[in-house]
């Protein structure tokens, strides 16, 4: 293999769970140039990556098909020998099997998978964890079953925080894209009164500031950091490397505190862990309220409780 091709153009947590793919194609095929393809806002996680050659980004700003075609021609002069597709729908799909390299692999729920040169199972909730799910698609050229995720935070982005690292802290990430996904405002300010010794760090994007704002003006502790929104994603890595422990929905944030091994308290509400994506932190550990009928209630999360009552938050258990 001279040239390889990774696909993932789905979220920020699927990017990440997508490392251990390209760190076993590196320790297989060392000589090889290992190319990414992101949309864009994820291409940032792969800065500092020494095993990736080039990161490619599909923008879709000037228009969706005009991105994909100009990535089409450039994958073509590119002369891969292998694309691996990981995402699951039909644009990368297309993507993949227009660019004419010599193999193709990929997930069979994609719908341009009959075209792939090989096809795999992604079956989701039966334990297997997405990494293992990922990993599968190269276990044929020698690829470990499950390898934790990595994340390169550069000298400058551990340098940036290195202020908030004078005394032992802790890092919570609150919100979630989605409401079901995300424990409930009193149980991260429950969660918060705990924590007598350590200073406190809230993270997450500007669009979480206001969340987290909420949640540091509500409780009596006054060691607490408002960082949402101020921090790149590799800096929020860079802070979490060196955190007491982290404290996580099933959202990006948890998997940021895997590929940094960062001991790890992840919550699952409305999502389950079988799902296949839980921490991998040497140290984790999750919490989830069990025994009732109507979790989950879907493989991603939802705007509102679908019966209104939101158990699956509002009865967790948040004790250290």
């Amino acid at each position: 293999m001279n040239r390889i091709l990774i696909i993932q153009t789905a979220f920020l947590g699927d990017v990440i769970l997508a490392t251990p793919v390209i760190s076993e194609l590196n320790r297989i095929f060392p000589q090889s140039e290992i190319d990414v393809l992101v949309k864009k806002g994820n291409e940032s996680l792969l800065t500092g990556n020494p095993k990736i050659h080039e990161v490619f980004v599909l923008d879709k700003s000037s228009g969706k098909w005009k991105a994909i075609r100009s990535l089409i021609r450039t994958f073509r002069k590119n002369n891969y020998d292998l694309i691996i597709n990981l995402h699951r729908f039909g644009s990368s799909g297309l993507i993949a099997t227009r660019s004419k390299a010599k193999l193709v692999y990929g997930f069979s729920k994609n719908p341009f998978s009959f075209l792939y040169s090989k096809k795999f199972t992604h079956a989701i909730g039966d334990g297997t964890h997405e990494v293992e799910r990922n990993l599968s698609v190269i276990a044929e050229f020698g690829a470990k079953s499950l390898v934790r995720p990595e994340l390169f935070p550069s000298s400058d982005d551990y340098d940036h925080v290195k202020e908030y690292g004078l005394s032992p802290y802790v890092c919570l990430a609150p919100a979630s894209v989605w409401f079901t996904k995300q424990l409930p405002e009193e149980k991260w300010k429950e969660l918060i009164q705990q924590i007598k010794d350590k200073q406190v760090i809230l993270l997450g994007g500007k669009d979480d500031f206001d969340l987290c704002e909420r949640i540091k003006a509500s409780t009596q502790n006054e060691n607490i950091i408002n960082l949402a929104g101020q921090l790149s994603l590799l800096q929020s890595a860079a802070l979490m490397k060196n955190a007491v422990h982290a404290y996580v929905n099933d959202s990006g944030p948890l998997h940021i505190a895997s590929a940094m091994n960062v001991p790890t308290t992840a919550f699952f509400c409305s999502t389950v862990p079988s799902f296949g994506f839980g921490p991998l932190a040497e140290t984790s550990e999750v919490r989830e309220v069990e025994g009732l009928d109507c979790k989950p209630c879907g493989l991603h999360g939802h705007k509102s409780c679908p019966k209104g009552n939101y158990r699956c938050g509002n009865e967790m258990n948040v004790r250290i």
